[in-house]
């Protein structure tokens, strides 16, 4: 079974600094995407940033200039740096992997969430 982890949320100043990580278990032959989605208090869920296995990045416009993804694909794991955090930026961080072949389902994808951890940004 596949399992995605979150790690590094917590609770900052405005200007600050987080890195999330996400890990991965189980046995994954292939990933297309990993990324980081969030979800702030009575919004709906958003993408954040995302990298594709051939390496290319797409980020919200609110973030961009300040945060960072990162992807290892040899070990399936993905981070996203975030600097100059606001107090907008505070959410539920989420990590998905997007086309995911694995041994529980060689023969088609699946989509994978995390359970999500909580960044805070205080003003």
């Amino acid at each position: 079974q596949v399992q995605l982890v979150e790690s590094g949320g917590g609770l900052v100043q405005a200007g600050g600094s987080l890195t999330l990580s996400c890990l991965t278990s189980g046995t994954i032959f292939s990933i297309s995407a990993m990324g980081w989605y969030r979800q702030a208090p009575g919004k709906q869920r958003e993408l954040v940033a995302s990298s594709r296995s051939l390496g290319s990045t797409t980020y919200a416009d609110s973030v961009k200039g300040r945060f960072s993804i990162s992807r290892d694909n040899a070990r399936n794991t993905v981070a996203l740096q975030m600097n100059s955090l606001k107090p907008e930026d505070t959410a539920v961080y989420y990590c998905k992997a997007e086309g995911v072949r694995a041994l529980t389902h060689r023969y088609y994808d699946r989509d994978y969430w995390g359970k999500g951890t909580l960044v805070t940004v205080s003003s």
